[in-house]
């Protein structure tokens, strides 16, 4: 039987698209602030 297309793994998903990750860049920034906005309990999910 073939392997699924996702294999997830905490690490690199956590530098891809953490909380750090998205603070480093203005458009990341942008997003946070949005989130923010609507009173997202979480500002990121890894």
């Amino acid at each position: 039987m073939k392997k699924g297309t996702y294999q997830p793994h905490v690490i690199p998903r956590r530098r891809k698209i953490g909380f750090l990750a998205r603070s480093a860049s203005p458009s990341g920034r942008k997003v946070l602030r949005n989130r923010r906005r609507k009173g997202r309990k979480y500002l990121t999910r890894v």
